[in-house]
């Protein structure tokens, strides 16, 4: 039986002081995942040296871009242990699972000794820890969009896509400004000794504020759902809906790539292949981060109560040109790095707006967890993780046209995978 029939929209429908919370809760769950996961992305030429012995930087910084991405080969596992878990007990245990090991792994890469210190071990711990943290935010980003979905009134899909996007990107400008004044204040040689060290502590002590809003979160799951619904049955509705799932890996892929590349893969370009000023370069993916916020929020209302099929079509569409933009900074100059950063930056807050909404609304309730988080985790851990270390690569070796092209080809197939997931399968959120 879906649980997801459609109605009309009605976007006159208020929501309740109990889903506001709600929604604060799984929104700065989400500011904190983005906060820690881009913190790291953008301190790499900083923590690589710290962490691995190697008197090259850019070796360095392809280590650190390297263990960036093995976090992400273990978000397919927190999907499946994790999402399994909330449809089998709950939404609500699960989201303070994933935020709570969080905050703790941040704090101790925080507190770490370098390569100097303890030698191999750093490199070890740090990558336990992001591990870790793979697992973790597994689940964290599609079902805390598939609980808000499900605690808002039928027809506000749009806003839980902007509100949603709205903390994901206010954790993204939070890293790059607490970054930037970190460079600005202390300078580029003392970031480079101890200060990066400043922001994960900062996000450590975001996490424990987080942890105690979500003790609060509204359980959406009832319990005739929960007693019914067996591990079996939960990952026979994902083998049902298989082509949703593939849908789903393809739709977060491709706009991982995307947001990867221009989040952590330009910056730390620009950082170690060309060599440009630090506190630059934090400034623009400052402004960068101002641009995703607004634009969130204001797709957010635009979309509210409309076809968000319809919307994340074309939105997906216009990628393939705009991810061209990179080809402009093939040389160092910080205007250039400017123009393609910021240039790309409209067509990049379309498409983050959308796709978590988009991939809950592949799979029905029962097994919804399971489903969108293996999707999720996988599309992230082939494509997203592995986008900042083939941008930089690429360019390393003068072969930027790749990866423009790479990111095209991805989108294409997300808009193809997509529309024969919806023929087949049909869409269980929204219209």
């Amino acid at each position: 039986m879906l649980d997801t029939t459609v109605k009309a929209p009605s976007r006159q429908q208020k929501l309740t002081p109990e889903v506001r919370k709600g929604l604060l809760g799984l929104g700065l769950g989400n500011a904190l995942e983005w906060y820690d996961w881009m913190v790291f992305g953008l301190l790499s030429a900083f923590i690589g040296p710290n962490f691995f012995p190697s008197t090259d930087p850019l070796s360095a910084t392809l280590n650190t871009l390297a263990v960036f991405a093995v976090g992400f080969a273990f978000r397919p596992l927190g999907g499946v242990m994790l999402g399994t878990l909330a449809d089998r007990i709950g939404r609500r245990r699960v989201m303070l699972i994933s935020i709570s090991t969080m905050a703790v792994t941040t704090l101790i890469i925080a507190i770490t000794p370098g390569y100097a210190h303890i030698g191999a071990w750093a490199g070890a711990i740090l990558v336990a820890c992001r591990i870790v943290q793979g697992v973790s935010t597994g689940i964290e980003a599609p079902l805390s969009t598939a609980h808000a979905v499900e605690l808002v009134p039928t027809g506000r899909e749009g806003l839980v896509a902007g509100v949603m996007s709205f903390y994901v990107n206010l954790g993204v400008l939070l890293a790059s400004l607490v970054s930037f004044l970190c460079s600005l204040v202390i300078g580029g040689a003392a970031m480079g000794e101890w200060g990066w060290r400043i922001p994960f502590v900062i996000g450590a002590v975001f996490g424990i504020v987080v942890v105690y809003l979500r003790r609060a979160l509204p359980e959406t799951m009832r319990p005739e759902e929960l007693s019914d619904n067996t591990t079996r049955a939960v990952w026979s509705g994902v083998r049902k809906h298989w082509l949703s799932v593939v849908a789903i890996i393809f739709v977060v892929g491709a706009a991982q790539a995307y947001n990867y590349a221009w989040n952590v893969g330009l910056p730390a370009a620009a950082r170690s292949n060309f060599k440009e000023d630090p506190t630059a370069v934090f400034a623009l993916t400052t402004a960068l981060g101002v641009v995703l916020v607004i634009g969130s929020w204001v797709i957010g209302k635009l979309t509210d109560g409309k076809s968000m099929s319809r919307w994340f079509l074309w939105t997906r569409a216009l990628a393939v040109p705009a991810v061209f933009l990179m080809l402009m900074y093939v040389q160092p100059g910080i205007g250039g790095f400017a123009v393609v950063l910021l240039g790309g930056s409209v067509v990049l807050v379309l498409n983050m707006t959308l796709y978590n909404v988009i991939s809950t609304s592949l799979m029905p309730k029962n097994c919804r967890g399971a489903g969108v988080s293996l999707g999720y985790g996988v599309g992230v851990a082939l494509f997203g993780g592995t986008a900042s270390y083939l941008l930089v690569w690429f360019q390393s070796v003068n072969a930027n046209w790749i990866f423009p092209v790479y990111v095209a080809v991805l989108s294409v197939l997300s808009i193809v995978f997509y529309l024969l997931a919806r023929r087949v399968n049909g869409i269980f959120v929204g219209k």
